[in-house]
C-alpha cells in the first residue's frame, strides 16, 4: 500500500474512475432537483435518494438532516484515523430554474457532451461539486483501500442552496454538532478561466427586500386623470431609478468598498462570457475585479404590474418590486439592509405610500488565514493543472460559510469549485468542462493525502 503522501498513482486512478463520475454526474443532472418548485417535489426528493446512495456506496456512513419545511442534507461520514484531521466537504444538489427552454441549445435536464463540455442544468452550480467529492473518494479507495481514507471524512450535500439555505438555523440547531470539523471546504466557487484553478478568497453577502409603491385606491381613466394623478408604476421607477447613479455606481449611503482585488477581469473575455450584447456598456468605476468582487452591486429581480399584453389606459394603483443587493465582503448583512430600506423609502416620490418588506439575508466571507487546508489544496492544484492557483472574489453568497465559521470557530474554511466563466451558471446552456473536472477530482484527492 502506497504511503500516506504519496500521490503516485492517484492520476491514474482518477483517469480509470473518471467515466463513472461522469456517468453519476449525468444521473444527477437529469432529476429535476429544483429548490423553488418546493422540497417535496419528485425531482428534489429522487436527487436527495441518489446523493444518499452514491455516498453509502463509497462505505461512508449516510443519514438524512431533516428540518421541517426544508429539503433534507445529506451527511455522510467516516472517522479520522488515529491524529488525522476530520474534514467536512460541501456541496448542493438542488438547482436554478432552467427558464425559458427555448433559450437552450440542448434539453435542460438531458445532459449533452459537446466539444468536451457537459451540459444541463446543475451540470456545473453544484452537481459538479457532488462529482468531485465523490471522484476524489474513490480514486483515494482505489489508492489506500476500500474506506481507508486517510483523513476523516464528512460530507454534506443541502438541498437548497439556491434558495438562500433558508432552514440552515434550523439545520445546524438541531443537527449542527454532527458537522464539527477541523477543516471545512466549500465546493461551489469557480476557476479562473478553463486550465488556471483557484481558490476563493472572498465573497459578497446578499439581503433583498420588496417594495409596494399604492399611489390610488383603485385604478382609474388615464385620460380622465392623467397628467394630474401619479401611477404607482411611474412612482415605482423613479424611485428603482435612484439606486445607481449615471454611470451605474450604486448610490446608497452606508455600503462599504472591500479592497481591491490583487488581479484583474479582462473586459473582452467578460463581455464574451456573459454575452453582452454590442454597444452595452459596463456599469460602475474603477477596476472590473472591484466591481464584481469588492464593492456593492444592486439589481432588479422581478416587477409586479400588468404585463404588456393585458394593458389598458389606467392609472395603476399598485405596483412592486424585488431588489437584491450584493454586500461587498466586510459589511456585515444588517447594516447593509438597513441602509438599502432606508433609502428606498426617502426616495418615494409624489408623497405615495410605500411599504417595504425584508427578504433574506446573507453575510459575506473573507479569508482570515492560511493555514494547513490552503496550503494543502494550494499544492493539489499546483499539481492535478501544473500551474499555481489564483487567489480570487467572487461575487456570488453561500449562505452556509459564514454560520460554518461562526459555530466552528476553529476550522480552517476554505472555498473551492469547478465552474469557470463560461459555464454560465443559472443561465441558459449550463455547462461544465470535463477537463476542469478531472483535475478538480485529482486536486481535492491530492490536497486530502497531504493534510495527514
Amino acid at each position: 500500500m502506497a504511503e500516506a503522501t504519496d500521490t503516485t498513482g492517484l492520476s491514474e486512478h482518477v483517469d480509470r474512475l473518471f467515466a463513472g463520475v461522469r456517468t453519476d454526474l449525468e444521473g444527477l443532472v437529469r432529476l429535476r432537483s429544483v429548490s423553488a418548485e418546493g422540497p417535496a417535489t419528485e425531482g428534489m426528493q429522487a436527487c436527495a435518494a441518489r446523493v444518499e446512495a452514491l455516498l453509502a456506496a463509497e462505505g461512508l456512513d449516510v443519514q438524512r438532516l431533516e428540518v421541517e419545511g426544508g429539503p433534507p442534507a445529506i451527511l455522510a461520514t467516516a472517522p479520522a484515523p488515529p491524529g488525522a484531521p476530520t474534514v467536512l466537504l460541501y456541496a448542493h444538489y438542488d438547482v436554478q430554474p432552467p427558464g425559458d427552454p427555448a433559450l437552450w441549445s440542448v434539453a435542460p435536464f438531458e445532459p449533452m457532451e459537446r466539444d468536451g463540455r457537459l451540459y444541463g442544468r446543475g451540470a456545473s452550480d453544484d452537481k459538479a461539486g457532488i462529482a468531485i467529492h465523490l471522484g476524489a473518494l474513490r480514486a483515494l479507495a482505489a489508492l489506500r483501500g476500500p474506506g481507508a481514507f486517510p483523513v476523516g471524512v464528512k460530507v454534506i450535500v443541502e438541498g437548497e442552496e439556491e434558495l438562500g439555505s433558508p432552514h440552515i438555523l434550523d439545520l445546524l440547531a438541531r443537527h449542527g454538532d454532527l458537522l464539527a470539523a477541523d477543516m471545512i471546504v466549500i465546493a461551489d466557487s469557480e476557476h479562473w478561466n478553463v486550465g488556471t484553478p483557484a481558490l476563493t478568497t472572498t465573497l459578497r453577502g446578499l439581503v433583498d427586500c420588496v417594495i409596494e409603491v399604492r399611489t390610488l385606491e383603485h385604478g382609474v381613466h388615464s385620460g380622465q386623470f392623467g397628467g394630474a394623478l401619479p401611477d404607482a408604476l411611474s412612482a415605482l421607477v423613479r424611485t428603482l431609478a435612484t439606486l445607481h447613479d449615471d454611470a451605474g455606481t450604486v448610490a446608497v449611503r452606508g455600503l462599504v468598498h472591500a479592497p481591491d482585488p490583487a488581479v484583474e477581469v479582462d473586459e473582452a473575455e467578460l463581455r464574451s462570457s456573459a454575452g453582452v450584447l454590442e454597444g452595452v456598456a459596463l456599469v460602475g468605476s474603477g477596476p472590473i475585479a472591484a466591481r464584481l468582487w469588492a464593492r456593492p452591486a444592486i439589481s432588479i429581480l422581478a416587477i409586479d404590474a400588468p404585463p404588456v399584453s393585458e394593458a389598458i389606459n389606467q392609472l395603476i394603483p399598485v405596483a412592486r418590486a424585488k431588489v437584491s443587493l450584493r454586500v461587498p465582503p466586510g459589511q456585515d448583512d444588517a447594516s447593509a439592509l438597513d441602509a438599502l430600506v432606508a433609502h428606498l423609502e426617502a426616495a418615494v416620490p409624489w408623497g405615495a405610500q410605500v411599504t417595504v418588506t425584508r427578504g433574506s439575508s446573507a453575510p459575506g466571507f473573507a479569508l482570515q488565514e492560511r493555514g494547513a487546508a490552503f496550503d494543502a489544496f494550494a499544492a493539489g492544484m499546483r499539481e492535478a493543472w501544473g500551474t499555481t492557483p489564483a487567489e480570487i472574489g467572487v461575487g456570488g453568497t453561500i449562505p452556509l460559510i459564514s454560520l460554518l465559521a461562526a459555530r466552528f470557530p476553529q476550522a480552517a474554511v476554505l472555498v473551492t469549485g469547478v465552474g469557470e466563466p463560461t459555464s454560465r451558471i443559472h443561465g441558459p446552456d449550463e455547462s461544465q468542462d470535463l477537463g476542469e473536472l478531472r483535475r478538480s477530482i485529482l486536486g481535492e484527492a491530492i490536497a486530502l493525502l497531504r493534510l495527514t
